[in-house]
C-alpha cells in the first residue's frame, strides 16, 4: 500500500469514526489528510470505495488484534474469557492501536446504512463473523459441548451487548460484567477442555 493510500484510509478511518460516515465529507478528508483531490482519486474512485477501504483497514486491524489477545492464552476457556480482557482494554482505551474508543467502528456504520444488502452493510456483517470464527475455533477447543451453536450465539451477543453498553451507557466495565456471564456458560457441567 502506498504511503497516500494508507494516509487517507487512516485519516478517513478517524473521521468516519468519530463524526460518522455520512457527516464527513471528501474536503474534510483531503484537508486533514493534507492530499490533493487528484491523488485522492487515483487511489479511489468516490467516498464509497474510500469507505470500503477503511472498513477492510479496520477489520483487518481489529481481528488481527484480537487474534494476537486471545493467542496469548491456553486454547478453549481461557482464551474465549480473553476476549472480554481484551474488550476492557479496549473500552479503557488502554489499545492504542485501536484509538480511543467509540464503540464500534462497524455498529456505527450500519447504522447509518441500514439497507442490509448495501457494500458497507454487507462489509460489517462479515466482520462481525470473522470474530465470531475467532470464538467458534476456540469453542471447538472444548468437549461435551451440548450446544455449540447456541453457545457460540450467547458469547457473541455478550460481546456485542458489552460493545453497546460501553458506548451508549458509557460503562466501561461491561466487558468485566459480560466475562462473568461468559465464566458462567462455560463452567456449565460436562464442558471441559479437549
Amino acid at each position: 500500500m502506498t504511503d497516500k493510500r494508507r494516509q487517507l484510509i487512516e485519516t478517513a478511518f478517524d473521521l468516519f469514526y468519530h463524526h460518522g460516515t455520512h457527516a464527513v465529507g471528501i474536503n474534510e478528508i483531503l484537508k486533514q489528510a493534507n492530499v490533493a483531490k487528484k491523488t485522492l482519486y487515483s487511489h479511489f474512485d468516490s467516498k464509497a470505495s474510500l469507505l470500503e477501504a477503511v472498513l477492510h483497514y479496520r477489520d483487518e486491524r481489529f481481528v488481527d488484534w484480537l487474534q494476537q489477545r486471545i493467542n496469548r492464552e491456553q486454547a478453549g476457556k481461557p482464551a474465549l474469557l480473553a476476549v472480554f480482557d481484551a474488550l476492557d482494554d479496549w473500552f479503557n482505551d488502554r489499545v492504542p492501536s485501536l484509538t480511543a474508543f467509540n464503540g464500534c467502528f462497524f455498529i456505527n456504520t450500519c447504522s447509518e446504512y441500514a439497507d442490509v444488502w448495501s457494500g458497507p452493510h454487507q462489509l460489517c456483517h462479515e466482520h462481525k463473523k470473522r470474530v465470531r470464527a475467532l470464538i467458534e475455533t476456540q469453542l471447538a477447543r472444548l468437549d461435551q459441548v451440548r450446544d455449540p451453536v447456541w453457545l457460540v450465539d450467547m458469547l457473541s451477543m455478550l460481546k456485542e451487548g458489552a460493545i453497546v453498553t460501553a458506548q451508549v451507557q458509557g460503562d466501561r466495565q461491561a466487558a468485566l460484567k459480560a466475562r462473568r456471564l461468559a465464566e458462567q456458560l462455560l463452567t456449565e457441567p460436562g464442558l471441559s477442555q479437549k
